[in-house]
Parts: C-alpha cells; sequence; structure tokens
C-alpha cells in the first residue's frame, strides 16, 4: 500500500478511532507492526493514523531500546487524562448556569450586576498613587479600550463622548436575547466597576439593549460624589419582549429590533 492510498483510507473517522481503540485496549505501547496485525491492515496505514493521533496530541510515540542489534523502534501510547481534541460547548454551559440564575427572579439581576461590576474593578487599572484621576473624556477613552478588547465594538457619541456610546457588537448576542435581564445587567456592571476602579468622575447608569437596529446604548453621567456609585435609574435594563418586568430598575428596549 502506498502512502497515498494510506491518506485515502484515513478519510474514514472509524478507522482512527479502531487505531486508537487499539491502543487504549492494550497493556503496553505498540509498534506500527502491533497495531496493524491487531486491525487487520496494512502497515502503512496503522502508521498514518498513528502519525495523525501524535500530531492531534492524542497519542504519544516514544522511543525503545532495541534487545539486539538494531534502531530503537517507535512505539505508541495515548497520551494520559482526557482526550483534549474533542468539541466544546461552552454555549449550552453558559445557558444552564444563566437559567438557574435567571430562576432567582427579581434578585437575579442585581446579582448580575454586582459580578460585573467585579470584573470590571479586575479588568481596569487604577491610578498610581500620587496620579490624579482620569477626566470624564480620559475615562470614556479607556473604557472604550475595554470595551473594544472585550468585543463590543463600542463607539461614543460624537456630540457627548461623556453622556453615551453605543455597543455595536455583543459577544454574547444569542445569550443576551435569551436571558437580557441577566446578562445586560453584567454588561452594564463590567462598566460600572472598571468606571469605578479608574476613579472616573462618571459612571454607566443606564443600558438600553437593543435601541436601534444594530446597537445597544449605554447612558453616562456624573458621579454624584466622589467614591459614590451612581444607581441605575428606572431606565436602565428592560426584560426582552414576553417576559415580565422585575423591580430591578432595569429597563430592555425592543422598539427599534428587527
Amino acid at each position: 500500500m502506498t502512502r497515498a492510498t494510506a491518506a485515502h483510507d484515513s478519510s474514514s473517522p472509524t478507522r482512527r478511532a479502531q487505531v486508537l481503540g487499539a491502543l487504549r485496549s492494550a497493556d503496553e505501547p505498540l509498534g506500527v507492526i502491533d497495531v496493524a496485525h491487531r486491525l487487520g491492515v496494512h502497515a502503512n496505514t496503522a502508521r498514518f493514523h498513528l502519525d495523525g493521533l501524535v500530531a492531534e496530541g492524542i497519542v504519544v510515540r516514544t522511543l525503545t531500546e532495541p534487545d539486539g542489534p538494531g534502531r530503537p523502534r517507535s512505539v505508541y501510547a495515548p497520551r494520559p487524562g482526557m482526550n483534549r481534541a474533542g468539541g466544546r460547548d461552552y454555549l449550552f454551559l453558559s445557558r444552564i448556569l444563566l437559567s438557574r440564575l435567571a430562576a432567582d427572579g427579581a434578585s437575579a439581576a442585581d446579582d448580575a450586576r454586582e459580578a460585573g461590576q467585579a470584573w470590571g474593578r479586575h479588568l481596569a487599572s487604577s491610578p498610581q498613587p500620587f496620579q490624579r484621576p482620569p477626566s470624564a473624556d480620559e475615562a470614556v477613552g479607556r473604557l472604550t479600550g475595554l470595551l473594544a478588547d472585550l468585543d463590543f465594538s463600542p463607539e461614543p457619541d460624537a456630540e457627548a463622548p461623556d453622556k453615551s456610546l453605543r455597543l455595536r457588537h455583543c459577544p454574547f448576542l444569542e445569550l443576551a436575547e435569551e436571558f437580557g435581564g441577566v446578562v445586560c445587567p453584567v454588561h452594564l456592571g463590567l462598566m460600572q466597576g472598571a468606571l469605578d476602579q479608574m476613579g472616573a468622575p462618571i459612571t454607566a447608569v443606564g443600558l438600553e439593549p437593543f435601541a436601534e437596529p444594530d446597537a445597544c446604548v449605554v447612558r453616562l453621567a456624573r458621579r454624584t460624589a466622589p467614591g459614590v456609585e451612581r444607581k441605575p435609574s428606572a431606565a436602565g435594563i428592560a426584560p426582552a419582549a414576553g417576559t415580565a418586568a422585575s423591580n430591578t430598575g432595569y429597563r430592555h428596549s425592543n422598539k427599534n429590533r428587527t
């Protein structure tokens, strides 16, 4: 069998799974010929799949010293631990956790916002000792940079950058559509925590999801006093259409959503 024929045989994922199964069922590492004999395939086919499994990080290849004259022999064994080459479904995990949080009712949004605030403080840097806090414009610039790094595609208002900004992209869009009552407060809290950590003279007082067909709108305002957080107004974040409004002070708008 040629190398090309072995490559053609590799088109079947079943064959590679059989090679891996042979290694897992063995009491010791196997060589190419060992695998070929166990599966009844050509040595080139066994070698092709073994090399592929090594490249994928599922199998490790080692050399054994020969019993007599000759070169060391390559043997193969499954890599210890869970197979990291499999698929991932973090969206499903997120839906499980968010559905549980949303089940807490009125307190869910406040809990979500507090979690966002904690992460916002973690992600932002505070002023160095004896360094003056940022101005409103500087704080907006730093917040915009942070949101851009998180893939929110922020866009400060051209006429009043210290009053509002638009988020043109949501990295959690599907989750926000399904669990906006807890996902959107996380976003609001993230901005509040970051601005608080910076020592900024402004804070985020509201987030209107899907306020425009292609953007969510964040409202900014001066703090009522240094170091005192300004609570979101009653026009903050609202539940998605078809869900009951909570008493958390959030308002979710879908008026322009298509």
